[in-house]
């Protein structure tokens, strides 16, 4: 149990330093990575790693669809011609 409080308290400091707008997907990854990290008895160094992980496919994920949008208004555009 202690590892499960140890990953949630290190998920809430990360989202406290790294601000609201910069946290997305830390929660989910921290809280995944904390499971995973837990059953190999690393659960602080799971819910670190699954925090990393999880902001970096949120981040991948938010650019791919501004470039959806992008590629939208484009064919938008040219077919308004």
């Amino acid at each position: 149990m202690k590892p499960i409080v140890l990953s949630a308290g290190l998920a809430l400091a990360m989202l406290t330093m790294a601000g609201a707008a910069q946290a997305k997907g830390c929660i989910k990854g921290a809280i995944v990575g904390g499971v995973a990290g837990h059953m190999a008895h690393h659960g602080v160094l799971g819910a670190a790693g699954g925090c990393a992980v999880g902001h970096h496919m949120a981040t991948k994920r938010e650019r791919e669809a501004e470039r959806q949008q992008r590629i939208d208004d484009e064919r938008q555009q040219r077919s308004a011609y």
